[in-house]
């Protein structure tokens, strides 16, 4: 059987996940008895009722005999560090993009690691069924966003579909055609992508590029086996990153055919699994055959930028609202998110019943607050604040790349707003109705802010931000 590997690309909101679903149906395993259901990848409580994807996800669909691994990725910018490692696992990208947002902050960042990595684009655009859909703009700004990325001859030629993934319709032309579903999508995968290499005779080598985490054999890694064959209960080598080594035994491993995770004895060159065994192990490092210490470039997880404190609830109301309370409770708790989440960091105070949690945002932690609060643990957090470092003996913060989206009558406020926290406009695009400001600003000029925008623009504005690079600190910006 043939593979393809893809990851679905796409700033937050632009029907990631809902198009997956359309896919999901397409595979010659889907049972049309099985429910999926609205945004079935999207798992989690909070990620359906917010509708975004917070975790990647891994699955695959049958297709003309082929199988076609897909990564459902985050789209939110605090959850961009998946995207990044997610490129080591895949041979081509699908960038989706609203057609009627155009091009987001979200859809440069994801384009720009797919480029990097001399990956294939097919480029989807999806909700051209929406009100007010500009398509022929949309496609133009792609051609500039690749252009502007310097993507090279070849990822120039990518291939353009039209969708609705709301209706689960696809068309080589901007116009859908209600007989014909996701086929298109699905053969254009088929036809232009790279399959990966599966040399299978050759020692085995893998490496993680997320960790899963389940109650039943802990923490497991998943990535692309770029070599060999790997059966359970094979003894196999785990390459650290600190240049050590340590033999471990394989005790499971799992891949996926659409909502389902299958137990398999063994897995072979190009497949993407999940494999589990060694209770510590990381991303990026190597897992290879006991004979053979080749290692593979280390992957880059991103370093946090925001952090709180999280303390026991002391005050006179303690016990009254949750049932975990004490400090161990949720120290054990903090620990078993750590062991799925390679982008959050978390330091206990000493003996103190406190801890320092650090993530890539503020929705990045909000998000672990309310997991646990709806899990029935009580405890006090602090306002959030961002992380400071000292490079060359200068005191540097993070800074963040802005991009407002607003009705133009409320432009005003907004820039006034925007100035205060320090931000500098770079670009503005005003149209009669609507308009576009990018801007750079302090992280912490961020903090706090959403709420007081969404009150200027009546929650019409769109803001969106992702993270720049560390700059020489301003000593009077706005927050904390």
């Amino acid at each position: 059987m043939e593979i393809r590997n893809i990851a679905i690309i796409a700033h937050v909101d632009h029907g990631k996940t809902t198009l997956v679903n359309q896919l999901l149906k397409e595979s010659e395993k889907y049972d049309a008895h099985q429910e999926l259901g609205d945004r079935v990848l999207d798992s989690n409580d909070i990620e359906r009722e917010r509708g975004i994807t917070i975790l990647a996800k891994n699955t695959a669909i049958i297709y003309k005999n082929t199988r076609i691994n897909i990564l459902d990725t985050p789209g939110h910018a605090d959850f961009g560090g998946e995207v990044e490692r997610i490129m080591h696992m895949v041979d081509g990208v699908l960038l989706l993009v609203d057609a009627y947002e155009g091009v987001m902050p979200q859809t440069r960042f994801v384009l720009k690691k797919a480029l990097e990595a001399h990956l294939f684009p097919i480029v989807v655009v999806n909700k051209i069924d929406r009100e007010f859909a500009d398509i022929n703009k949309t496609v133009n700004e792609v051609y500039d966003l690749f252009i502007d990325l310097g993507a090279d001859e070849h990822q120039l030629e990518f291939p353009v579909l039209y969708a609705s993934g709301l209706q689960g319709l696809s068309n080589y032309e901007p116009k859908l055609n209600p007989h014909v579903k996701m086929t298109p999508i699905l053969d254009t995968i088929i036809e232009t992508l790279p399959g990966p290499s599966q040399e299978v005779e050759k020692p085995f080598i893998f490496q993680p590029a997320l960790i899963d985490y389940n109650e039943y054999v802990g923490r497991m890694g998943v990535g692309k086996i770029y070599q060999g064959t790997i059966n359970v209960n094979d003894m196999v080598n785990c390459l650290r990153a600190d240049g050590s080594k340590l033999e471990f035994r394989v005790q499971k491993i799992y891949q996926s055919v659409g909502i389902d995770k299958f137990e398999v004895k063994s897995a072979s060159a190009g497949d993407i699994a999940s494999i589990a065994g060694l209770p510590d192990i990381h991303v990026g490092e190597t897992i290879s055959d006991l004979e053979n210490e080749e290692r593979l470039p280390l992957l880059h997880v991103d370093e946090p930028t925001v952090q709180m404190t999280f303390l026991t609830n002391n005050s006179p109301f303690a016990g009254k609202e949750g049932k975990y309370v004490t400090s161990s409770k949720i120290d054990e708790r903090l620990f078993k998110e750590t062991q799925k989440d390679v982008s959050l960091k978390v330091e206990r105070l000493g003996k103190q019943e406190a801890w320092i949690v650090s993530g890539r945002g503020e929705l990045h932690l909000g998000i672990l607050i309310e997991n646990m609060r709806r899990e029935g643990f009580e405890f006090q957090v602090s306002r959030p604040r961002v992380i400071v470092k000292t490079i060359d003996e200068v005191e540097c913060e993070p800074y963040e790349e802005v991009q407002v989206d607003l009705p133009t009558d409320y432009m005003g406020p907004v820039m006034e707003m925007l100035g205060e926290r320090k931000a500098d406009l770079v670009t503005m695009h005003q149209a009669s109705d609507y308009s576009r400001l990018h801007y750079v600003m302090p992280s912490r000029g961020l903090i706090g802010f959403m709420t007081q925008f969404l009150t200027v623009t009546k929650g019409y504005g769109i803001l969106s931000h992702i993270f720049l690079d560390y700059r020489p600190m301003l000593k009077h910006a706005v927050g904390n």
